[in-house]
């Protein structure tokens, strides 16, 4: 039988072409391509780190936004722990933001404001025993004059034990609504003050309630400091103002510990796509 006479010339090449198409497909499908075994996703590269910093004031019972329960600190410490998490120091952070140095795989940098007592009596115990560092932006005035304040001899203490004592002005004033001469005392003063007691270069300052412009970081620059903190929510990269770095603050809510993880795992992406940083 003469196949092609049956079907016509023209059909029997189409035909031909299809049938030689489909046995293409055929030996792909049957003979896939060597895949490489699946690996351990790699850290991104070094100048796409995201470095969570962040930003705690009080750890009690006091029913207030910014008073996270004792539990609930040591929830979140050990989740840090437990999930790879390596806390760093402000150096750290400066020194990868100038291109001197490098971090650790998932870097986070936990800062408290004030310097509340509970800092002392509920936050470092926890930190020491899950070995973490954590930074203390003490207003100067307040520590040993003030009840509930930090005293000297307990920063010193905190110091020994993994804790980095920075500048929080000398009495916690909006840095914008004062003159110059008052916004460089406490920026000065409060420099001073920590570096006597201390006996070591002050060199961080995170501005009271977070407010500050253009002309106050020039003035923190010209004080002696090598970066500054906001309460800005976001996370930093080397895209940041090293004078205006973001924070995530903590807070109690109706959901403390799951907002917290929220906090963890979302930031960057909030990031990444415009929704935090201006």
């Amino acid at each position: 039988m003469d196949v092609k006479k049956m079907i016509g010339g023209r059909q029997f090449w189409s035909l031909i072409a299809g049938l030689a198409i489909l046995l293409g497909i055929l030996l792909i499908v049957g003979h896939p391509k060597e895949q490489s075994a699946p690996t351990a996703s790699s850290p991104p590269p070094e100048d796409d780190v995201k470095v969570l910093v962040l930003n705690y004031h009080m750890v009690n019972s006091r029913f207030l936004s910014l008073a996270v329960e004792p539990e609930d600190f040591d929830w979140q410490m050990k989740y840090l722990v437990d999930h790879g998490y390596h806390t760093i120091t402000p150096n750290e952070l400066y020194d990868y933001l100038a291109r001197n140095g490098t971090l650790p795989e998932r870097p986070v940098l936990i800062t408290f404001d004030d310097g509340y007592v509970d800092n002392y009596t509920k936050a470092f115990p926890i930190l020491k025993k899950y070995h973490l560092k954590a930074t203390v932006f003490v207003v100067t005035g307040f520590l040993s004059k003030r009840k509930g304040y930090l005293t000297w001899d307990q920063v010193r203490e905190m110091e020994k034990n993994g804790v980095t004592i920075e500048s929080h002005t000398v009495t916690h004033a909006a840095l914008p609504e004062l003159p110059d001469d008052r916004i460089r005392e406490e920026l000065v003063e409060s420099k001073r003050q920590a570096e006597s007691e201390l006996g070591h270069p002050v060199e961080f300052i995170a501005y009271p309630t977070g407010a500050h412009d253009l002309h106050i970081a020039e003035l923190a620059k010209e004080a002696g400091y090598k970066a500054g903190f906001t309460v800005k929510y976001s996370n930093v990269d080397r895209n940041s103002n090293i004078y205006a770095l973001e924070r995530v603050p903590i807070f109690r809510t109706g959901a403390t510990n799951e907002d917290f993880v929220d906090r963890l795992h979302y930031t960057s992406n909030l990031t990444q796509y415009g929704w935090i940083r201006n």
